[in-house]
């Protein structure tokens, strides 16, 4: 794979079986309540663990730079905190960064005044992007590419036996035919993190729009 023309569609090593024809549904769970953005574990539909990212505490230094996981521990993607910056900016790396190693693609504010969308750019496709848009503390936001169009949503899981709306700690993530589940799955430790810092001091939570 080229990482130098990047597109969403060769994120190959990251597929979960083949190509699907609808709409993937993931459970996405946060394996600790006693720090903002300690864990998450990933399920498929069938309940099989796809995802994981083992906790990485209080410690700041373990929140500028994360690992998403197979179920056997292998690197999918790292996103890193971009430093310096006046306002959050965050970058993903294919599977285990190394130095030297080029960013595929970045996350940004839309609008460095009040609240707004982000968008990710895609640094080896130059104009293609995404935009983020809702509120990612309330567990209700989409990705639209450059046609508006959602190819990936989350949403507030709901038990299917009960119909009760369960806590924030247990969300959906559902993604188009297409969009690769582990990059969605990345911007959402990503929104994890913006949304854990936009929230201290009591602030609400202002990620999105």
């Amino acid at each position: 794979m080229k990482v130098s023309s990047i597109d969403d569609s060769e994120f190959s090593c990251n597929r979960i079986g083949s190509t699907p024809t609808a709409d993937t549904h993931f459970t996405v769970m946060k394996t600790s309540l006693f720090f903002a953005g300690d864990g998450f574990t990933v399920y498929d539909c069938e309940g099989k663990l796809v995802f994981r990212v083992d906790s990485y505490g209080p410690d700041a230094r373990y929140r500028d730079e994360l690992v998403l996981m197979d179920p056997h521990g292998r690197c999918l993607f790292t996103v890193r905190r971009k430093r310096p910056s006046l306002h959050q900016r965050w970058e993903g790396y294919l599977r285990e960064r190394i130095n030297g190693q080029k960013p595929v693609f970045g996350v940004r504010r839309s609008s460095i005044i009040g609240p707004s969308s982000l968008t990710v750019e895609m640094y080896g496709n130059p104009g293609k992007e995404y935009q983020i848009e809702g509120s990612f503390g309330q567990r209700l936001c989409t990705v639209l590419n450059v046609k508006k169009e959602a190819v990936a949503k989350i949403r507030r899981k709901v038990d299917a036996s009960t119909n009760v709306v369960l806590g924030k700690d247990v969300f959906s993530l559902s993604v188009k035919p297409g969009f690769d589940g582990a990059f969605a799955m990345a911007l959402v430790l990503i929104l994890d993190q913006i949304s854990g810092d936009e929230g201290i001091g009591g602030e609400p939570d202002r990620t999105l729009v």
